[in-house]
């Protein structure tokens, strides 16, 4: 009798407690702890499932962290005057990129590529809308395309190459 209820028990006690457990499984790639004045919070990298909070003072995104990137161009001051529209396609570029011009003048316009730590790789006067840039000799990274009026420095666009 003992015997029977000491199974019964058993059998009860994993079958009840196996329905009864809940639990969250990942494998991260990373994670760590932060902390600041504000408080102390653990992150993983690399999760497969999100959730959003929102509240009255914010919002928080649980479980998958997506890069976000803040690109800011300083010196556009010294050429406010100049309103021109630039577009470069395709980006990321393979064998050639395309530097569009929307603009009715493009006079003293010049293109400069530069690679990611300032070197640069070439410059060429921009004639008429559109201009294309050979980007096959180059290795697959990122570069920068800065554009000039009368020497002064217009837009800089950011360029992947593949």
């Amino acid at each position: 009798m003992t015997q029977k209820i000491l199974k019964l028990s058993i059998v009860l006690f994993l079958g009840l407690g196996l329905t009864g457990l809940q639990a969250q499984e990942a494998i991260p790639a990373s994670g760590g702890e932060a902390s600041g004045t504000g408080g102390t919070t653990s992150y993983s990298i690399g999760q497969v499932v999100y959730t959003i909070n929102t509240g009255t003072n914010g919002s928080v995104a649980e479980g998958l962290q997506q890069p976000y990137e803040i690109s800011m161009v300083t010196g556009i001051e010294q050429a406010k005057e100049i309103n021109l529209l630039f577009s470069a396609y395709p980006n990321p570029a393979i064998d050639f990129l395309i530097l569009k011009v929307e603009s009715h003048d493009n006079v003293d316009l010049l293109y400069l590529l530069f690679d990611i730590n300032g070197k640069l790789l070439g410059n060429k006067k921009v004639v008429g809308n559109e201009t294309s840039i050979a980007m096959k000799h180059l290795v697959p990274a990122t570069y920068f395309l800065k554009i000039t009026k009368n020497n002064k420095e217009v837009k800089i666009l950011k360029i992947i190459k593949n």
